[in-house]
């Protein structure tokens, strides 16, 4: 579920508890006030109903006849009903000399009671004189002044209440709602601050989806590189040194053998210092290289090239070492107007790179195959040797800094592991890619693409 639907959820979750709480909390509240707020409203029915019976004995001058009175026993057999009660219905009725004149039992009438029993009772009079006593059912109900506003002010008492604790409701689902939905951001943050110190193995938990699960994967992901990238830089130091140990030790080994006369001062005797020397230069020179691509700060004197001229003269660049080592080579220049925007002799540098990593693994009386083509709005170049194939370990890691499929013959001769990485540099520099496969009919295909000048 997204964050926005989680928050939505929480959100929408806390309102209608909180509304749902102040619901109940008030409506039983309510109905506690309004029954009594009714009981009260019983004493105002009862006034009404002895105002009533005082004018029927006013009217009749007597109690006769009033069972059949439609205005004293309209709610018969209703039993009290408030402000609303309109008869005696479950009252007690009696003269003034204490005898029950009406009662809901009729064993009850005609008997007399005493002062006690007619204590609760509501005296009836007319004229200033006693007529009789209405004796309500469950007594006479005290009725507070303003009991109105009574109502009101302790319905307002309810509601407020009723905010109060689904308030606290809220807040507290709320807290457990924060902490819940915040936890894997605060995973994160932790993961994060390790990271910074130096821990790269720092990884979080990603469960199911939505925007913070995608922020935690993206986090791993980061955190994978930054690692793949620490054990490189780590292999990549540990390799110029071993590169930089090897030619500085000859050069050593060379230079003391002079100085203590082993070999005489000549031509000859400081070749292979300067053979080391020049390995040295090359070493130095490609890592300045890959510097400044890395940096993005290689200058290029891009300007319109044809590719056809770049094949031509990479085949006359070659063509000797490859006589000299009896490789046939194969060419397919032909294509002509597929015009790119490139520094030329970086892109010759691409291909030589390629060439004589082809030829350095090509066999004796071995081929190799330079071919240019068109592919969509790209100009290719595909140089295929029939040398031996490469793992798929190997593949993998073509194109790392300092890899060599066999290191002892490459060193031997010359190389310092950085051509093929250079090379893919230079390519995606100038918009292109380069990439290397083992081909169907045995040996390796690289593949150069450089996109073309559009029209």
């Amino acid at each position: 579920m997204s964050m926005r639907w989680r928050l939505f959820g929480a959100f929408a979750l806390v309102i209608i508890i909180a509304l749902g709480t102040i619901a109940v909390v008030t409506r039983y509240t309510t109905e506690q006030e309004v029954q009594r707020f009714l009981g009260y409203g019983g004493q105002v029915g009862l006034e009404n109903l002895a105002r009533t019976l005082e004018n029927y004995y006013a009217d009749n001058g007597s109690w006769s006849g009033i069972v059949s009175s439609p205005a004293a026993m309209p709610g018969r057999g209703q039993g009290q009903r408030g402000s609303g009660m309109a008869g005696i219905g479950s009252h007690i009725l009696v003269d003034a000399n204490g005898v029950v004149v009406y009662s809901p039992r009729e064993d009850e009438i005609g008997v007399s009671l005493s002062d006690q029993q007619l204590s609760q009772s509501i005296n009836l009079e007319v004229s200033g004189e006693l007529v009789g006593y209405l004796i309500p059912e469950g007594g006479i109900p005290e009725l507070p002044d303003n009991f109105e506003g009574l109502l009101i002010e302790r319905v307002n008492r309810a509601t407020l209440l009723a905010a109060l604790v689904s308030g606290g409701i809220a807040i507290l689902l709320a807290l457990v709602l924060a902490t819940i939905i915040l936890k894997p951001v605060r995973d994160l943050t932790a993961a994060a601050r390790k990271m910074s110190a130096g821990d790269l193995s720092q990884r979080v938990e990603v469960q199911g989806k939505g925007e913070i699960n995608a922020l935690g994967q993206t986090f791993n992901k980061m955190a994978e590189s930054l690692q793949d990238a620490e054990v490189r830089r780590r292999a990549m130091t540990a390799d110029i040194a071993h590169e930089l140990r090897n030619p500085l030790a000859i050069q050593r080994a060379h230079l003391e053998a002079l100085q203590d006369g082993v070999y005489p001062l000549n031509s000859e005797s400081l070749e292979p210092i300067a053979e080391q020397n020049q390995q040295l230069t090359r070493l130095v020179e490609d890592l300045r290289t890959l510097a400044l691509a890395d940096a993005g700060s290689l200058d290029l004197n891009k300007r319109k090239i044809d590719l056809i001229e770049v094949c031509r003269d990479t085949v006359k660049r070659f063509e000797p070492q490859t006589l000299g080592k009896n490789i046939k080579l194969f060419t397919d220049c032909q294509l002509e107007g597929l015009l790119v925007e490139a520094d030329k002799e970086r892109l010759q540098q691409i291909l030589d790179n390629l060439m004589q990593n082809a030829i350095r693994y090509t066999p004796e009386a071995g081929r190799i195959r330079l071919t240019l083509l068109r592919e969509g709005g790209f100009g290719v170049f595909k140089i295929h040797n029939n040398g031996p194939q490469l793992s798929e370990q190997a593949l993998k890691r073509l194109f790392e800094r300092f890899y060599r499929a066999e290191k002892a013959r490459d060193r031997a001769s010359g190389g310092t592991g950085l051509g093929l990485a250079i090379a893919r540099q230079l390519a995606e520099t100038h918009g292109g890619s380069l990439d290397g496969a083992n081909h169907p009919d045995g040996g390796v295909v690289f593949t150069l693409t450089l996109p073309l000048i559009p029209g």
